[in-house]
């Protein structure tokens, strides 16, 4: 897994007979599938469930000063992706890259609220009235 702390991140798997072989495999894969996904003051944006195979991954946004609660291969991704306030739950699954594949289909899944506003017509006013 490689990030910026930004919300960008990558995800990679390499195999090889020596371990730091497979481990400089994984990093180049995963530098060449960099994702990017919306951030809101260290947290998501909104409630999402990611979803790959059997697991899943649902994922809250949490307030200032929570901190990374999440497990295993969930936590690794939300800590390189510069998630630092998040409550996560790993469920079916317990593969451990289902569960990342199933935490990155979710990151995607993110929806920037400024631009769902924007696609239903409302100005950034009453996008943030309709949230509080």
């Amino acid at each position: 897994m490689v990030g910026d702390g930004e919300g960008t991140v990558g995800i990679g798997k390499g195999k090889a007979t020596e371990v730091p072989e497979a481990i400089r495999k994984a990093v180049e894969q995963a530098k060449k599938s960099l994702l990017k996904f919306p951030l809101r003051d260290g947290t998501i944006p909104h409630r999402i469930i990611g979803k790959y195979g059997s697991g899943s991954v649902v994922m809250n946004p949490a307030q200032k000063g929570t901190g990374l609660i999440a497990g295993g291969a969930v936590r690794a991704i939300l800590e390189v992706s510069g998630i630092q306030d998040i409550v996560a739950k790993s469920l079916g699954s317990s593969n451990p890259y289902n569960t990342v594949k199933a935490t990155v289909d979710g990151l995607l899944n993110l929806k920037d609220p400024d631009v769902v506003a924007k696609l239903r017509g409302r100005s950034e006013e009453e996008a943030q009235e309709a949230v509080s």
